[in-house]
């Protein structure tokens, strides 16, 4: 196993960090990558092993729990309570609390409504050059997943202050400063849907929130934690990945005069330039993988956006091609992680994409779009565009 050194705040990796994941191929299936002192998974074979294989998880094993530092614990407190951070029995419990609630009936029902406010939003927007993330990519997926909560639409950008300030605490360039944000985040977050849910709890509406109060399996039902963390998960993964791929995917549309927007198109979006780019697993037992010796409590990271890339599986891995005939790519995780909200994301990518070329046949880039510095996230800091 190769030893590599990047910087994954290295300006030239931010804005493309392809490149380096070709040069670590060529030693085989997984590397060592210094900087994170890590064990990475980067060909499309190790990565969706990695995220199936039982003997590693998202929990720490309790001897290797980083300790955490008492100024950030309120963020973790949320934390404990994710089915994104936990393993069976409790995160099958807890998923199958929420896909009783997450059905594909209410997802589907959803396509009219997101139509409807994809052109609401574009309808103000005149011949004037605009960011389309700030105006497009980022109110659609935050105002639909609000509403598929119960949550009022003038919450919006609450909503969006508090995801974006608590998703911040996984990017590479982490400081006190952004620590201190997500705290806040955090707690005002907890305040406003322990509101909520008191609300919901009285008279239950039709949306995801009361459905997620009733929802029972053997018996058993969400704590109040529980509820919040979920309700706040489905917030950030809801919508934070979501507005990466569609300003990930309208720069790579507009790049290559795509005219259509198809479900073929959507997967190759999501292949080609995915949103999230490294999730890692922790070890539980010594074992052998893919000629890496891993023992109890390393942790091996999953590189998305390079399995998205793999040669062995893609003709042309580093083109962007439309109508690619499509196959299963990583860009929604794998294994009893793969994201809840995939069909959701699919939707709104499809319903979204289509409307915006309908109603601007001429979008073109207005400047050269630059990615922002948060590995291992991997969006746009803004997209300027004119119709």
């Amino acid at each position: 196993m190769k030893t590599f050194s990047q910087s994954p705040t290295d300006p030239n990796f931010v804005q493309n960090p392809y490149p380096f994941y070709d040069l670590a191929r060529q030693s085989g299936d997984v590397f060592w990558w210094s900087d994170y002192e890590m064990v990475c998974a980067l060909s499309r074979s190790a990565v969706s092993e990695a995220l199936r294989d039982k003997r590693m998880g998202r929990e720490a094993p309790p001897e290797f729990a980083p300790k955490i530092a008492d100024h950030v614990q309120p963020f973790y407190d949320v934390e404990a309570h994710s089915m994104l951070e936990l393993e069976p029995p409790r995160h099958t419990r807890l998923r199958g609390l929420v896909l009783r609630a997450f059905t594909s009936r209410r997802i589907a029902s959803l396509e009219p409504e997101i139509e409807a406010l994809a052109r609401d939003l574009l309808a103000n927007l005149g011949p004037e050059p605009f960011d389309l993330l700030e105006t497009f990519a980022q109110p659609l997926p935050v105002t639909v997943i609000a509403r598929l909560l119960g949550v009022p639409d003038d919450k919006a950008d609450d909503l969006l202050a508090w995801s974006n300030a608590m998703v911040a605490m996984y990017q590479a360039r982490r400081t006190r400063e952004i620590e201190d944000a997500a705290v806040k985040a955090t707690l005002e977050f907890k305040t406003y849907l322990s509101d909520v849910i008191a609300e919901k709890r009285q008279s239950p509406q039709d949306d995801l929130v009361s459905s997620l109060i009733a929802a029972e399996e053997d018996g058993e039902k969400l704590s109040k934690d529980e509820l919040m963390t979920t309700v706040i998960l489905l917030l950030n993964a809801g919508h934070e990945a979501t507005v990466h791929t569609m300003g990930n995917g309208v720069k790579a549309m507009l790049e290559a005069g795509v005219t259509e927007v198809t479900p073929t198109l959507v997967e190759e979006i999501m292949r080609f330039d995915p949103p999230l780019h490294m999730f890692t697993r922790w070890v539980y037992e010594d074992i052998e993988f893919h000629g890496a010796q891993l023992k109890r409590g390393d942790q091996v990271a999953c590189l998305l956006g390079a399995a998205n890339r793999d040669p062995v599986i893609y003709d042309s891995p580093n083109s962007f091609i439309p109508d690619r005939t499509a196959k299963a790519h990583t860009a929604f995780g794998g294994g009893i992680h793969f994201c809840v909200g995939a069909p959701l994301a699919r939707l709104e990518l499809l319903v979204g994409l289509r409307v915006l070329l309908e109603v601007m046949p001429n979008l073109r880039l207005v400047e050269p779009p630059e990615y922002a510095d948060f590995y291992h996230f991997h969006g746009l800091k803004s997209l300027k565009v004119q119709n």
